[in-house]
């Protein structure tokens, strides 16, 4: 059972489909190092800036999701998560950057490490060239495995303020909110899909949920570009 439990079955078959990088996902010395203290703040730091210029980006995605979203309220629905999106960027992290001592002018310069890029890149990409229930697809695993991944670490909580205030964050009701509103479009746009399409939409998920994972891994080894 999931925190935020698939409202249907084509929703239930991508979950099942991406469990083994979720599962991966949740014994990471990243997300382990939340909730019993080992994560260092370098670590965490190097997470937090890249995930401001993430969410930049995801931003943008999600506003494509909502112009090629096929229901007015869809349209509504991603275009405010997309505003959401850069609210987040601008103030929870805000927040933490200042407390992590980091300044304006460092996040100004600061540049996508190879996987912030990749990630991004695929995003912007398949929201912009393929079909809405891929591009969905796509989009949905920032949401779903952010809240599982809270919901799986709130009762644990962290001996780290900073820490307890991110897992506060993803694995509180608001966002629980937001990521069943999705969920719902979700199982909409993939229900009846003929199996290529569907076999498509599952690669996409699958794809984004293990770029989940190399995003952490990333922050956690303090990825470089190597030349």
């Amino acid at each position: 059972m999931t925190a935020t439990p698939a409202p249907g079955p084509a929703t239930a078959a991508l979950w099942e489909a991406a469990r083994p990088v979720f599962d991966a996902v949740l014994v990471h010395p990243f997300v382990t190092g939340l909730v019993d203290g080992t994560l260092s703040r370098d670590a965490f730091r190097t997470y937090v800036v890249q995930d401001s210029l993430y969410l930049r980006a995801y931003a943008r995605a999600l506003a494509v999701c909502g112009a090629r979203a096929p229901h007015e309220d869809q349209v509504v629905m991603f275009c405010e998560h997309a505003s959401g999106a850069l609210a987040v960027e601008r103030s929870l992290h805000a927040g933490f950057l200042a407390e992590l001592g980091v300044t304006a002018q460092e996040l100004a310069g600061a540049r996508p490490t190879p996987t912030t890029l990749a990630y991004t890149s695929y995003l912007l990409a398949t929201v912009s060239q393929a079909s809405f229930p891929e591009a969905v697809a796509a989009v949905l695993p920032c949401y779903w495995v952010y809240a599982e991944v809270g919901e799986a670490l709130l009762e644990r909580g962290s001996p780290d303020p900073l820490h307890r205030r991110w897992i506060d964050t993803y694995g509180g009701e608001e966002f629980g909110g937001v990521v069943r509103a999705v969920l719902g479009v979700a199982e909409e746009a993939f229900d009846r899909l003929p199996e290529p399409a569907a076999a498509s939409v599952r690669e996409h998920y699958t794809t984004t949920t293990r770029y989940e994972w190399m995003f952490w891994d990333a922050a956690w080894r303090r990825e470089r570009w190597p030349v």
